[in-house]
């Protein structure tokens, strides 16, 4: 990992700029419409990033306090919330998504520099610096993007996030038994990862495409493989 909390900050603010460009050009009619991930319409998708938010808030203040403080009540309340949050009509979704990115910006602004060393755990139950709370939440507003399903991709992440989100997910599902042993190599930056041994042959092309692929946001027809098939599917990240 090369990122600073400074560029966690800006790729989610950007993130968050990002994701408005997006509302503001959504009709009314295009909330209710399917997302891309099974099951959620956009205002699922829309909700679950405000909620997130908060989420983040809270291991922000756990971070800062010393007090436990979790991302979610529990992972029932969490999916409820959504599901009630859906309902509402799409001038109050736009606002809560970004009423809470602002408030979790101005949390953030105001964080002792030594509480950024504290650790706090995610809703997975895994320990995480809170240095690397606004890496999550940078993570959460641009692969979501996509998610709506209204025109963004991938490829619209800053580069140097792309190659640190194909680091999170090979050290993520590298070692997970059933991941294929491949060599990731991104022609536009000279980049390179391994999955497991690598012993499996090379996928190969442009970061963006790689990014897409490891996240399971694209069948990987931009990528090239030794045999000239589509790269295989790799285990859910998350």
């Amino acid at each position: 990992m090369t990122r600073t909390l400074a560029q966690s900050l800006a790729w989610a603010g950007d993130g968050a700029a990002h994701l408005r460009g997006l509302m503001s050009r959504m009709g009314d009619d295009a909330f209710a419409a399917p997302s891309a991930l099974p099951g959620w319409s956009r205002a699922h998708v829309l909700t679950h990033i405000a909620r997130n938010a908060d989420a983040m808030i809270n291991l922000l203040t756990w971070a800062r306090t010393g007090i436990e403080t979790p991302a979610y009540a529990s992972t029932e309340a969490r999916d409820a919330d959504i599901a009630a949050g859906a309902t509402r009509s799409p001038a109050e979704i736009r606002a809560d998504v970004e009423e809470s990115s602002d408030r979790l910006a101005v949390v953030a602004r105001e964080m002792p520099e030594e509480a950024w060393s504290a650790t706090v755990r995610t809703r997975q139950g895994w320990d995480l610096p809170a240095v690397d709370v606004p890496w999550w939440r940078a993570r959460e507003m641009w692969i979501h993007a996509v998610d709506l399903d209204v025109g963004a991709s991938v490829a619209d992440m800053p580069p140097p996030m792309l190659a640190e989100v194909v680091d999170d997910v090979v050290r993520g599902v590298g070692p997970r038994e059933g991941c294929p042993p491949l060599r990731l190599r991104a022609v536009d930056g000279d980049r390179t990862w391994v999955l497991g041994d690598g012993s499996g042959g090379e996928v190969c092309g442009p970061l963006a495409e790689l990014a897409a692929w490891v996240l399971g946001r694209s069948r990987g027809k931009g990528l090239r493989t030794a045999d000239g098939r589509r790269p295989p599917a790799l285990p859910d990240w998350l």
